[in-house]
């Protein structure tokens, strides 16, 4: 399993111990998170977290720049990661020491840009090249994501939410059950991205956005049941609000049981 660290270059985000806004201390964080063992270095320049207020284009960019300068000119480690999902004829249980990424996406960049903007999608480009796009709203956001993603030909990673970050925790009524809403968004979200050419992509089930307690436990109880689209799986379930509920670390060690490729900390 991989590990994604997250650097926030934000002033408010959830935890302030991941905050970095200075050439200084984005190094020194990607340090801590490389010396924990993490692959991809995830950076996210808009808080999402619940009442987080909409940030703009431009105050987004100026945020990204600390962590692309790096980047750019090697402050950053840069050795590339190997990564596939489990076909689905063997999506059973597996022994946690059998590895469950070799290689799907070959080669792809260490680090991330958590973003829902088609328009930073371009500028980093421009700026470092190839990076993966981490887009918590699978592209609903801005109508020209995908189109952008397949033409940069970039990992992509699509999570599951409704609404935004002010109106998601009213917007958790699934009919159908958590589990079946999930899996019917993403048989969506597989057509649309295959629309524009986009045939290799992560998937996030989005835990903490739209969900309640007992919807985020559910889902992670039964999220191995996603493996059935032959997708990377990332779980980021650290230091959500649902797992305040049980001790520490459960959530994490119940993602690796359920099958997480990817599993984003903090």
């Amino acid at each position: 399993m991989i590990l994604m660290g997250v650097v926030n270059l934000t002033p408010d985000s959830f935890r302030e111990d991941t905050r970095a806004m200075t050439p200084d201390a984005v190094k020194r964080r990607v340090d801590a998170l490389i010396a924990r063992g993490c692959s991809i270095i995830d950076f996210g320049a808009v808080s999402t977290r619940p009442g987080a207020p909409a940030v703009s284009v431009d105050d987004e960019w100026s945020r990204l720049q600390p962590a692309l300068e790096l980047i750019e000119y090697g402050g950053i480690p840069s050795k590339t990661v190997s990564l596939r999902s489990t076909p689905p004829s063997e999506a059973g249980p597996l022994p946690l020491t059998v590895p469950r990424v070799a290689c799907v996406f070959e080669g792809i960049p260490p680090y991330s840009v958590d973003t829902t903007s088609a328009e930073i999608v371009r500028r980093v480009y421009e700026r470092i090249g190839p990076f993966i796009v981490n887009d918590i709203s699978a592209g609903e956001d801005d109508p020209m994501m995908l189109p952008t993603v397949a033409r940069l030909r970039l990992p992509y990673v699509a999570m599951h939410k409704r609404g935004n970050p002010r109106s998601m925790d009213n917007l958790t009524d699934y009919p159908e059950g958590i589990v079946k809403a999930v899996d019917s968004y993403f048989e969506e979200f597989e057509k649309r991205a295959a629309s524009y050419g986009i045939h290799d992509w992560i998937l996030d089930p989005g835990f903490g956005f739209a969900k309640t307690v007992e919807q985020n436990w559910e889902l992670l109880e039964h999220v191995d049941s996603l493996k059935h689209f032959g997708r990377p799986l990332l779980i980021g379930v650290a230091d959500k609000r649902f797992t305040r509920t049980r001790e520490a670390g459960y959530a994490e060690r119940l993602a690796e049981e359920r099958g997480a490729d990817i599993l984003r900390i903090h």
